[in-house]
């Protein structure tokens, strides 16, 4: 696959480098890392769900954490006791995945039922950030228009 040049990009805009830099991870090639697998659905206009094969993990074994609009998930299997294995074909290996999310992008919550991991996620956009319909004065003298507090 041909990697694409985004210099011109870099040269007309500004504030944009994470979007860039995003845009360039996206267009190299993965390095097959399909453990474990997982699914993005969305669940509503503003909603989405991660489902993650987590099989044979416990809840403490799995970690979760989101910081600066990335989304890391990691499994660390607890030893166990030393089995003779006929064979084994359940991994319980080490894991670790991440995920950028979006601006306003929120964790609202994770369950772990039937060996799936399912992380829900919902856009929140900040009433500042949402339309807001200004009134047209008419007349002759200056009003000022005030914005509702929320």
């Amino acid at each position: 696959m041909d990697s694409f040049d985004l210099s011109p990009l870099f040269r007309s805009t500004i504030g944009f480098d994470r979007l860039m830099r995003l845009a360039d991870a996206a267009t190299r090639v993965d390095g097959g890392n399909a453990y474990p697998p997982y699914n993005i659905e969305s669940t509503g206009e503003n909603a989405y769900r991660l489902t993650m094969a987590v099989a044979g993990f416990a809840p403490e074994e799995l970690d979760i954490t989101v910081k600066e609009n990335a989304l890391l998930i990691s499994g660390r299997a607890k030893k166990e006791d030393e089995k003779a294995y006929l064979y084994r074909g359940i991994a319980r290996r080490a894991f670790e995945r991440r995920f950028q999310l979006a601006d306003h992008i929120k964790v609202v919550g994770a369950s772990l039922d039937n060996g799936l991991l399912h992380v829900d996620l919902a856009r929140e956009i900040p009433e500042t950030l949402k339309p807001r319909k200004i009134e047209i004065a008419s007349g002759n003298g200056p009003r000022t228009i005030e914005q509702k507090a929320a």
